[in-house]
């Protein structure tokens, strides 16, 4: 009979060392930068394309550059980290972050910003699976990982709402490029302060990259997320759009067959078949189609409907914010040592299902305490109800080893939702918003019925955006069955699973994480 296993001498000191909470903080700071950035340029461009001359055709590849790197590179950047350190893998994201950052505030010309913005993202990939990773070994005892997770999951939540005020306030006061040199500063400090305060007690055998896989899974994600970013300005029945979703989803069928033959492969598949993990990275993949689609619609309709500067429309974002962290580390971290995890998201998910619906309520002349900020309250306090929980359950079990892939698969789950929200929502309500005025009109499109088409349109898209959300606690409900973790005894280092019963359990199973619940 196998007997109750200790932590190993190198866990033990992780666990103990005071200096894990300041390691929290590197963390964070890291985890906030690459969130925010993906929306911090979007209030920037406009002036970004005046003073560089790019196209309107080509201005999209600011954002598109980023996402496209980013969510293609997860998973190889996620493996990285598991092979050859993450703490390594992290201090190198961060000093490639800050080096590309520089590269995009200087930008002479178009092509220079789009190449800064391209290297941005691949850092990024190497970055966050390796930030989640770290954060999930650090912290194993539940109490102390419900409130490490409760930081993340209201950074995870809120950071891109921090982006648009942070990007409206520098381009307002200072200028567009400190939209990037921004980050070089902060993630230089991070880096320095990462290599004191961070541990990694991975100890693996160097084996050989999964190189085909890598090409396959890459390959197919940067067809995906390169498809729906092309479909918000050709359409999605464009033969290039359905070719590269088309091809992206053959790439990742192919992926998938040679995954499961190979004996080191770049995802290890047992991560995403279990349910709770699948589960989590499903609802939260459907949760940010709708969050990113709100950022948009919410962004053109305070901007453009009602005439807000853009630090004024940032600012109004805040109430969102502030929900999200109040809710992740007062409310979700209490509790989820204390309920199960879907206890926590599928209530979550109905708020946030509430919020977008009480937008489909929005007119022109709407008041922005009547409707925005409640339907931002239920938003915020919902989605931190889902975010922090998510990300612990998508972590949680996981041999150390494998910690990074784990964390690639979630971390992909949200780029590529908010790659598929943001088109998806945006051909949705351009869509609406044309009929509308097509049959409203009596021969001639008046300025305000092409604004309360508009408007109409957002509504279209919120209601769609509500439906998705609903699907999302759907999903959470039926597939996330996990014990609250402070259920759980503790995990062994070596390999990510419970000991004494959890242990035997382990072993009967042949090395599978076991299901909780």
């Amino acid at each position: 009979m196998a007997s109750d296993a200790q932590p190993s001498p190198a866990q033990q000191t992780a666990d103990n060392d005071p200096r894990r909470w300041w390691g929290l903080a590197v963390i964070a700071v890291a985890q906030l930068m690459i969130v925010l950035d993906a929306t911090i340029v979007n209030i920037a461009l406009p002036t970004a394309q005046r003073d560089l001359g790019i196209s309107v055709a080509n201005r999209q590849w600011v954002i598109t550059a980023y996402t496209l790197a980013f969510g293609g590179l997860l998973l190889l950047g996620g493996r990285v980290g598991d092979l050859f350190g993450r703490k390594r893998v992290f201090i190198i994201g961060l000093l490639g972050f800050a080096v590309a950052s520089a590269i995009g505030g200087a930008a002479q010309g178009q092509e220079m910003l789009f190449a800064a913005r391209a290297l941005q993202g691949a850092f990024g990939a190497l970055l966050a699976p390796a930030a989640l990773s770290l954060l999930s070994t650090t912290f194993t005892e539940p109490k102390e990982r419900s409130k490490a997770f409760g930081v993340y999951g209201a950074i995870a939540g809120g950071g891109a709402a921090v982006g648009l005020v942070l990007g409206g306030l520098l381009t307002e006061y200072l200028n567009w490029r400190w939209c990037l040199f921004v980050n070089t500063p902060i993630a230089v400090i991070a880096a320095l302060s990462a290599t004191r305060t961070l541990k990694d007690t991975m100890r693996q055998s160097r084996i050989r990259l999964d190189l085909v896989g890598a090409v396959l899974g890459c390959g197919g994600l940067l067809a995906i997320v390169y498809g729906c970013a092309e479909a918000v300005t050709r359409g999605w029945l464009s033969p290039l759009v359905l070719g590269m979703l088309t091809g992206g989803v053959f790439l990742l069928v192919v992926f998938y067959f040679v995954e499961s033959a190979i004996k080191n492969p770049l995802l290890p598949l047992h991560i995403v078949r279990n349910r709770n993990r699948g589960g989590a990275a499903i609802a939260v993949a459907l949760a940010i189609i709708s969050l990113f689609g709100l950022f948009l619609f919410l962004t053109f309709y305070l901007q453009t409907i009602k005439g807000y500067s853009p630090v004024v429309a940032g600012i109004s974002f805040l109430p969102m914010t502030a929900g999200i962290v109040i809710s992740s580390t007062q409310v979700a971290s209490r509790l989820m040592t204390r309920v199960p995890a879907r206890a926590l998201m599928v209530p979550g998910l109905l708020l946030a299902a509430g919020g977008m619906f009480l937008l489909t309520f929005l007119r022109a002349d709407s008041s922005y305490v009547d409707i925005v900020l409640p339907a931002e309250l239920l938003l915020g306090f919902g989605m931190g109800m889902v975010f922090m929980p998510a990300m612990s359950v998508a972590t949680f079990g996981v041999a150390p080893r494998e910690s990074g892939s784990a964390s690639a698969v979630v971390n992909t789950a949200q780029q590529v939702g908010g790659s598929i929200g943001t088109a998806l929502l945006n051909t949705i309500a351009a869509s609406a918003a044309t009929a509308w005025i097509a049959s409203h009109a009596a021969g001639r499109v008046t300025p305000a019925l092409r604004v309360a088409g508009t408007v109409h349109g957002y509504n279209t898209a919120s209601a769609t955006a509500a439906g998705i959300m609903l699907a999302a606690a759907i999903v959470a409900a039926i597939m996330v069955n996990q014990r609250p973790e402070g259920q759980h005894r503790t995990t062994r280092p070596e390999t990510g699973t419970p000991a004494g019963a959890g242990a035997r359990r382990h072993a009967r199973t042949g090395g599978r994480a076991h299901r909780h619940g």
